[in-house]
């Protein structure tokens, strides 16, 4: 099967190995998005997904808007390629895209279709507190991750997992999942079906605003949050920025789903109970572990925070380093 494949960031690369690595593929080509200036030098960085086409020899087209250009479009017919594949590309595709390969636009997207349609469905998905994910094989139609599905596999989610490593996971079991959708599709071994747009839920991109940490939401909400946008979230102590970027949140409940070497955690939860806290305080530092914050419904522990202009350090390390004391704010 001769592939051309559109994608930019990691989670785009496993799939493009996958397909570099088989032998029933012929990758043509790939397309991504443009370098882009990063670093404090602002040098120009090509994308995940360009840097393997580079070592492999690939030729690369990139374009601010590829629905206009009509050099790569004409080289994109010319290809003559059986499908498009399509792994966090980054832009719309025009019908005249859509319409050029063989089989089709087959697109892999980090959701249980049709929930968390749209650009962040690993971030949301983790944000809402869901225990259950996966991967989406679909053919592409003009709209926003709205084609017919081809396969999905279902992956469960650690609490304690966070966005970067949930994503890490999808992207290995997405690859695999494609490379499978390519195969059946092929050999007609895959009838398409129509999502039901009566379940679909959308996950829209992520701004600054969603970074900031509100004291007043439950302390699994502000873990949920904390490890969907991993490493952004923040808040204030001492007048500097500090993010948050491990927690455990203290309840019971949520200890006992966790591995043994949390559940010494639970000796402390009789005295927090007794304690008259404000949402944003500092209610208790727990030895070897971190400061507890009191939230608006239960306590979250501090496991690791990068204050302004510092690396990254446990929460043992910022107690000590900085001196915390109970009944300071995180305001």
């Amino acid at each position: 099967m001769k592939i051309i494949f559109f994608g930019t960031p990691s989670f785009a690369v496993p799939t493009l190995n996958l397909l570099l690595e088989n032998p029933h593929f012929e990758v043509k080509g790939v397309v991504t998005q443009p370098d882009k200036r990063r670093g404090r030098g602002s040098e120009m960085i090509p994308s995940e997904v360009k840097k393997v086409a580079l070592n492999h020899d690939l030729p690369v087209w990139h374009s601010i808007n590829i629905k206009k250009d009509q050099d790569i479009l004409n080289q994109l017919k010319e290809a003559n390629a059986d499908a498009f594949v399509i792994v966090a590309y980054g832009q719309i595709l025009s019908q005249k895209i859509l319409d050029i390969p063989r089989l089709g636009c087959l697109n892999l997207h980090g959701s249980m279709l049709p929930k968390y349609r749209g650009a962040a469905p690993i971030q949301w998905c983790l944000y809402h507190g869901e225990k259950v994910t996966g991967n989406t094989t679909m053919l592409m139609d003009k709209g926003m991750d709205t084609g017919a599905m081809l396969l999905q596999d279902l992956t469960p989610i650690n609490l304690l997992e966070n966005a970067e490593q949930l994503g890490k996971i999808l992207a290995q079991t997405g690859a695999n999942l494609m490379i499978e959708t390519l195969l059946k599709l092929e050999n007609n071994e895959i009838k398409p079906i129509p999502q039901d747009h009566n379940l679909a839920t959308y996950a829209s991109l992520i701004t600054k605003s969603d970074y900031e940490l509100n004291w007043h939401k439950s302390a699994l909400e502000l873990h949920n949050q904390i490890r969907g946008f991993y490493p952004h979230c923040q808040t204030n102590f001492r007048d500097k920025q500090l993010k948050i970027m491990t927690t455990i949140p203290l309840t019971e409940e949520i200890l006992d789903q966790l591995p043994p070497e949390y559940q010494s955690l639970k000796q402390h939860f009789s005295r927090f109970s007794e304690l008259n806290s404000k949402p944003s305080e500092i209610i208790a530092i727990i030895k070897k572990w971190g400061a507890v914050i009191q939230t608006g419904s239960g306590y979250l522990l501090l496991k690791e925070v990068q204050l302004s202009g510092k690396k990254v350090q446990s929460g043992w390390d910022f107690v000590n380093g900085n001196h915390l004391k109970v009944g300071e704010s995180l305001l």
